[in-house]
């Protein structure tokens, strides 16, 4: 997307590009070009660093730390960082947790919270997904029975990234049984290092044990730790799916990568004499791709302009969440496409900390076939993108 800045927005961009390109540790920009994984202290490290500069809550308002910055100024912030592969903080504390407690939880709960998720002195997981509750996520049956000023919680929660790194989980619990399902649920948070919790590794089919599953066997609770009104949990769970999915657009990566993308294809030899940006059926695809991806950040902007009007994200989250996923695997194809046979060979423990080389250069494109399998899921996390067709059908076509 070309936009028309101010002189002032200019002047920002170019603080900002500036900011990056001093800032953003050169190991940390190698790793993510080598599409090696930064592990937790480098991820925390990047946050405090943007924490110390006041640029760690862009969305946040401005007393409890946001920015103040305007709409463009957010876009430009989330662009430029994008475009250098720079990691946005993890989201679980301080996109999907931080905005609840800001709009729902008291003045003890933000005092006590907020302070601490802003500054990345503290890790969040999310407790959604059950073994038997996932897309119908109102079927859960993780239970929290009041026991004097506790709750005893009892039950499971599966497919929870990087709990194993947490300190805090924040968690949809039964409260109440009621003939409506989506009733008697309740926001709960728990610490992680709580008396009875236990968590098991899922090792995902790249290789990798990005997520979990997390057990609560009469987990004590103070009754303290319940966000808003008992049995109003699913309503606060409804906001924070629409924060997250119009994350998942992933514009600004969808840019880099693009960008590599091209670059590998002008590398890369077509079996003709030409490189593969030569191939006319490539150059289609890499099109295709380009205009999707501009398409979609026509919508991100004005999901994102009616946000900072005040108002929450609508059902064009849902459009957003599907159309971003969809792309980003389409993206996935296309290197796995340049990488050819390279990718049909690969050990997953050699590219973990330590590997250096381009994204699919010759010889180790295995690193594309990984990135392809591990992102399968990403048209299933924050809500299937089928249930998500659902409602947009009830929601905009009023099906």
């Amino acid at each position: 997307m070309k936009a028309e800045f101010t002189a002032e927005e200019l002047d920002f961009q170019s603080e900002v590009k500036t900011f990056l390109n001093d800032e953003f540790p050169a190991e940390y920009r190698e790793k993510v070009d080598a599409n090696v994984r930064l592990n937790k202290d480098e991820l925390v490290n990047w946050q405090k660093i943007l924490f110390k500069k006041g640029w760690a809550a862009p969305s946040w308002p401005k007393e409890y730390g946001g920015t103040g910055w305007s709409q463009v100024q957010k876009y430009i912030f989330a662009t430029e960082m994008g475009l250098i592969g720079a990691p946005e903080p993890i989201p679980f504390g301080m996109k999907m947790v931080a905005p609840i407690i800001m709009a729902y939880g008291n003045d003890e709960q933000k005092a006590r919270f907020l302070p601490d998720i802003l500054e990345s002195n503290v890790w969040w997981c999310q407790g959604y997904s059950e073994p038997n509750s996932g897309s119908d996520l109102a079927s859960l049956k993780t239970s929290a029975v009041r026991d004097g000023d506790h709750y005893i919680v009892n039950g499971a929660k599966t497919w929870n990234t990087y709990g194993q790194y947490a300190d805090w989980i924040f968690c949809l619990v039964r409260t109440e049984t009621t003939a409506k399902k989506q009733e008697g649920i309740s926001f709960l948070l728990i610490d992680m290092h709580s008396p009875g919790i236990s968590l098991k590794p899922i090792v995902l089919i790249d290789g990798h044990p990005e997520v979990n599953e997390i057990f609560f066997d009469d987990v004590r609770v103070p009754a303290e730790n319940l966000i808003g009104e008992e049995n109003k949990g699913w309503t606060y769970a409804k906001v924070l799916l629409t924060h997250e999915r119009t994350g998942i657009s992933g514009v600004p990566r969808g840019k880099k990568r693009l960008s590599s993308l091209k670059r590998i294809a002008r590398e890369t030899d077509d079996g003709f004499g030409s490189s593969m940006m030569e191939n006319d059926a490539f150059k289609n695809k890499i099109a295709a791709l380009e205009i999707d991806l501009e398409a979609i950040e026509y919508a991100e902007l004005r999901t994102l302009a009616s946000v900072s009007a005040g108002k929450a994200p609508g059902p064009e989250s849902s459009i957003l969440k599907i159309v971003g996923t969809e792309l980003a695997q389409r993206i996935d194809e296309a290197f796995v496409e340049l990488a050819a046979y390279h990718c049909l060979p690969f050990v997953p423990d050699q590219f973990e900390d330590g590997f250096q080389g381009d994204y699919i250069s010759p010889g180790t494109s295995a690193s594309a076939a990984l990135t392809y399998f591990n992102n399968r899921k990403a048209t299933i996390y924050g809500g299937s993108n089928e249930i998500q067709r659902n409602i947009i059908c009830k929601a905009v076509l009023g099906l």
